[in-house]
């Protein structure tokens, strides 16, 4: 095989001269061979759907196979050209062979280049067939190889509020049901919500991330091949074959572009790098990059201080109406005594919560918009903020306006029909069993109409006078990921997620400079808008990748427990702003006085020490180690102070029944810990490296 290799500090590439495959792929640093077997070789792959239309017809004719696949390894390459310092190769494939439509004039041009640690791939698909390109494989690795020694192999990326890691081996995740492909699947990734991705073993792994921030749809995969070899446990089969066929896992980015007849599209381009270390090392590449282009929305300043929030509901589509506009100051008398800084009200809107959508008029039989106005301004003259609860992902699919106005709007798929999210279920058993859910239809944010309806229907929010909204569902437009309505201001299979930080730029023109934007588990590159992400952290074993990706974003988590320490020692050991949520966001804050005290006591540790613990650089477990009984603790964490750049730990003891005594070191080069007190004990005590700490509890250590 005439081969041509690339290299630079973390990796060399193999590729077959013939053929343009990627055929070997070794991380230096680690000594991975990634990919090691040549006759796996990939380069890439298309579908191309024997379809001449758009839209698609939903009937079928003769002649006519949405699955033909352009197979790379099959083709060879019309031109190869190489840098002269060795780090950039551009393969071209011209005229490229299907295998149910025969020779097709479509181009595929891929460029491969070498920084000092990475390999970027950039794809053009340059299309004279008569038939779309719907999906296009690059790059596109034969057979993912596990590090030497590894005791786990998986893959990791964003999630809602914990990272999402599935298993590679020695166990095998299928993530799209055995019914749906002829191999077990991992869908990995989608962006841009998950804009990277690590394939990792617990101390090395590979680095695969979108090298532009233009929201195409980009989402990583992987096969394992040819399957199982006990299914009922999804088991790797452990030798190099089975069954005559050769067992390999191959990974690629596949990218859903749609490049129609005529017409040529680059693709977003694809970054890889080896990296050692823990996940943490792998998301500083991610870091890196982003910081290089975005940068994190600054809050009003109220927002930018220690602070808490309650959640409060007062109405469902059940029709609870549960308070009246007019005793809402009540709520606003309860924060204040409690030094809670912000309210999000929920169900206000007529319908209550998600009905109605996108409609923000107030609802009549809690009161006039006048009453609510004046109980804002009122809460307001306390020193409370009134963040108003708001929805315009979708349309309620059973409203007359959706019938005769939304429904132009909505997202459309290829058939031309709208998408339909199933809904949510309250308070009764005829909703809880599914019969009387409200559906709702992701609306095309694309579409100028219906940006004119929602400047409208926020401009209500702003004339309520409200200090700000939380866009709830704003992370996502389930269940469309594109969009193929012809009749909208937009190409054809248009990223539905492409004008999400656009749209919250538009209403931000609408309002005050003060007006607070809070978003529910904004995905990482809407924080450049979003002053505040709100979610959900109930895990014991909470990962705080969030934290990690975005150490001074305002993120905020529910705190729902009626003795709900632990979770408030989480908002500690991770820098979240409370939310005080009795009876799920249905309660007072007076239903809860355990929570409430010891939440105050919390808030005001830190605001103390904020230099560590709300100013300073969140670093997770990096810097430090914690054992207890000589095993690793879960859970602590490092802080860098914003002055002095000393370190000062959390660490907590989530054991509701029994003490913890821990040793606390600090790694080499760092000045020594000093002094450490408990949340709910003001008494500092001096630091000799052990402390015990009672159940339920948490401690800084400085």
């Amino acid at each position: 095989m005439n081969t041509l290799a690339l290299k630079n500090e973390t990796m060399q590439l193999t590729f077959d001269r013939r053929t343009g495959m990627l055929v070997g792929l070794r991380a230096l640093e680690s000594n991975w061979d990634i990919l090691n077997r040549s006759e796996l070789g990939r380069s890439f792959r298309l579908l191309v759907p024997m379809r001449t239309m758009a839209p698609w017809r939903v009937g079928k004719k003769g002649g006519e196979r949405r699955n033909n696949i352009v197979w790379g390894e099959k083709q060879t390459l019309t031109s190869l050209a190489v840098s002269a310092d060795q780090r950039t190769a551009t393969f071209t494939w011209d005229d490229v062979i299907s295998e149910h439509a025969g020779p097709l004039a479509i181009k595929v041009t891929i460029e491969v280049a070498l920084s000092d640690r990475q390999a970027t791939w950039k794809t053009t698909i340059d299309n004279r067939s008569p038939y779309p390109v719907e999906n296009v494989y690059s790059p596109y690795l034969g057979d993912l190889q596990r590090p030497s020694g590894a005791t786990s192999f998986k893959s990791f990326t964003i999630g809602y509020a914990e990272p999402a890691e599935r298993n590679l081996w020695p166990t095998f995740d299928n993530t799209r049901g055995y019914f749906g492909n002829d191999l077990p699947i991992l869908v990995i990734t989608r962006s841009p919500y998950q804009p990277f991705c690590l394939l990792r073993s617990p101390d090395v792994g590979l680095y695969v991330g979108v090298g532009s921030n233009d929201a195409e749809v980009v989402s990583m995969m992987a096969e394992l091949t040819p399957g199982y070899d006990n299914a009922i446990d999804s088991h790797v089969p452990a030798a190099a074959s089975i069954a005559g066929k050769p067992v390999a896992t191959p990974f690629a980015a596949v990218h859903v572009p749609h490049v129609m007849p005529n017409e040529t599209r680059h693709l977003t381009p694809i970054v890889l790098e080896p990296y050692r270390g823990s996940w943490h090392a792998g998301a500083e590449i991610y870091k890196r990059w982003r910081n290089s282009w975005m940068s994190i929305a600054q809050p009003p300043a109220w927002a930018n201080q220690p602070h808490a929030w309650q959640q409060i509901h007062i109405n469902s589509p059940e029709d609870e109406l549960r308070m009246p506009f007019k005793e809402l100051p009540a709520i606003g008398e309860e924060c204040a005594r409690h030094g809670v800084a912000a309210i999000q009200l929920v169900g206000w809107n007529d319908g209550g919560q998600d009905q109605g959508n996108p409609s923000h008029d107030p609802d009549p039989r809690l009161g006039t918009p006048q009453e609510l106005r004046a109980a804002i301004e009122k809460i307001h003259a306390m020193g409370v903020h009134v963040i108003l609860f708001s929805k315009f992902t979708w349309a309620d699919r059973g409203s007359e306006e959706y019938r005769n106005l939304y429904r132009r709007m909505a997202v459309k798929d290829p058939y031309g029909d709208e998408y339909v999210y199933g809904g949510y279920q309250y308070q009764t058993m005829t909703q809880f069993l599914d019969i009387n859910t409200k559906r709702l239809v992701p609306m095309c944010f694309l579409d100028e109409s219906y940006l004119q309806v929602c400047d409208k229907e926020f401009d209500k929010l702003v004339n309520l006078g409200a200090a700000g909204m939380l866009f709830d569902e704003c992370l996502h437009h389930s269940p469309a990921v594109q969009c193929f309505d012809s009749h909208h201001t937009h190409r054809w299979g248009a990223s539905v997620y492409a004008n999400d930080s656009g749209f919250i730029r538009r209403l931000q023109k609408r309002a005050p400079a003060s007006f607070l934007m809070a978003g529910e588990a904004c995905y990482d590159w809407e924080c450049d808008v979003y002053h505040v992400s709100y979610f959900r952290t109930w895990n014991s074993k909470h990962v705080p990748l969030w934290r990690y990706l975005l150490p001074q974003a305002q993120l905020m988590t529910a705190i729902s427990g009626f003795n709900d320490r632990n979770m408030i020692n989480q908002c500690l050991l991770y820098r979240y702003v409370m939310s005080y949520e009795p009876f799920n966001f249905k309660g007072r804050l007076d239903d809860y006085p355990a929570t409430m005290a010891y939440g105050k006591q919390m808030d005001t540790l830190r605001t103390e020490l904020r230099d560590w613990f709300w100013d300073g650089e969140f670093r997770d477990t990096l810097g430090s180690s914690v054992l207890a009984e000589g095993k690793p603790h879960h859970p602590y964490s490092v802080f860098v102070n914003a002055k002095t750049h000393r370190l000062g730990l959390v660490v907590a003891n989530y054991q509701n029944d029994k003490p913890v005594t821990l040793e606390v070191t600090l790694d080499n080069n760092h000045q020594p810990l000093e002094r450490w007190r408990l949340i709910d004990d003001a008494t500092w005590h001096p630091f000799s490296q052990v402390i015990t700490l009672p159940p339920a509890s948490a401690a800084v250590i400085i």
